[in-house]
């Protein structure tokens, strides 16, 4: 039955949210497994959104760490509600992925050729595959053309087949996939206690994201059809089993959920400054966002720039429990510039502030050395 917590306020919700997340750092293998995901965003303003997230919970994170420590962790590359970074345990759950459009048979066949031709050299760049088989070019999403092979060396990874191996100059390198030495089954960590796939794949992301409002519950589960779309039919059953497997509570006329092994009364925040990726998952939930802390956020990386209210990459500015606005930042000849917008229109008063504030900003600069 659901466990029901009637009497919590919003503001000791927001406190757990921010204190369950922002957990003690720890190495760079216990953070991916206790988030669960990260996601993973190829713009750099100042870091990648992976690497931004990562530096508030990996002990003596730099910037690029997870890309030169990744081909000898157990964490693979893949989708998930997102494209990001998993456990190898979590992606053994969304495989075998059957993709929602059907290879042709002579589809099937390149697939084929291009599998064996890994399996040959091991580790390969998309590169020297292009070169031995010459598929040319094919029209991509954005209405350009992309290289064939690149293109179908992405549609064998979604499927299993091969697995990102590494990154050379930020371009994938693939080998062939481990999943199947992944026991489905011989799971760790969060999620680990249902047997059905789909319950445990909504167990991790809730346990990533939470407390989460019962709309964004149900978004999240739709979302695994990304990583998991042959679990698709079960989204609704898996959302119903979810409200009485959770712990809840209701507040003004917001249903929220949360792990039932977890107690929200107990967190505290941290008094400090943080600056967070866009995708980090204390600020990811837009509608959460605007429910703790009474404004709207937007990613406007894709806005126009005259369109852009906060900036390019703006970062969320936590300050203790509330985020009170967001920073622009950027590597120039003199080090790091920051550009620091607030929602009051001005930054709070008091020495604590500022001393906060110029320890984030001297602890960004090093993680970016």
């Amino acid at each position: 039955m659901t466990k029901t917590t009637p009497s919590l306020t919003l503001d000791q919700l927001r406190r757990y949210a921010i204190g369950r997340s922002l957990f003690k750092p720890t190495t760079l293998l216990k953070a991916i497994a206790k988030l669960g995901f990260v996601q993973a965003d190829p713009i750099r303003a100042p870091a990648r959104a992976q690497d931004l997230t990562l530096r508030h919970r990996v002990t003596g994170y730099r910037v690029g760490e997870l890309e030169r420590r990744y081909p000898s962790l157990p964490v693979e590359e893949d989708a998930f509600i997102n494209y990001g970074f998993v456990p190898r345990q979590t992606q053994a759950l969304m495989h075998p992925r059957v993709a929602r459009h059907p290879w042709s048979k002579a589809r099937s066949t390149q697939a084929a050729e291009v599998l064996e031709f890994v399996r040959a050299h091991g580790t390969v760049h998309p590169r020297d595959v292009a070169a031995h088989f010459e598929h040319g070019t094919v029209k991509n999403w954005f209405g350009g053309s992309s290289n064939a092979t690149t293109q179908l060396l992405d549609e064998m990874h979604y499927r299993g087949l091969v697995r990102i191996a590494g990154r050379a100059g930020g371009v994938r390198l693939y080998s062939e996939s481990v999943r199947n030495g992944v026991d489905r089954l011989n799971l760790t960590g969060t999620g680990a206690g249902s047997a059905d796939p789909l319950d445990a794949l909504v167990d991790i992301v809730v346990a990533k994201y939470a407390p989460v409002p019962e709309r964004t519950l149900s978004e999240l589960v739709s979302r695994l059809r990304f990583g998991a779309p042959q679990l698709a039919s079960g989204g609704r059953a898996a959302f119903a089993r979810a409200k009485v497997r959770l712990a809840s509570t209701s507040i003004n006329g917001v249903t929220w959920y949360w792990p039932r092994t977890e107690s929200p009364a107990k967190h505290t925040a941290e008094r400090r400054v943080r600056l967070l990726s866009p995708f980090d998952p204390v600020v990811w939930d837009r509608r959460r966002f605007e429910l703790f802390w009474g404004w709207a956020y937007r990613f406007e990386a894709y806005t126009p720039a005259p369109k852009r209210v906060r900036g390019y990459y703006a970062l969320p500015l936590l300050w203790g429990e509330q985020v009170i606005g967001w920073g622009n930042l950027s590597l120039g000849d003199h080090g790091l510039e920051a550009d620091i917008g607030y929602v009051s229109g001005r930054a709070p008063a008091g020495a604590a502030y500022r001393q906060a504030l110029r320890t984030e900003l001297d602890e960004m600069s090093a993680f970016l050395k």
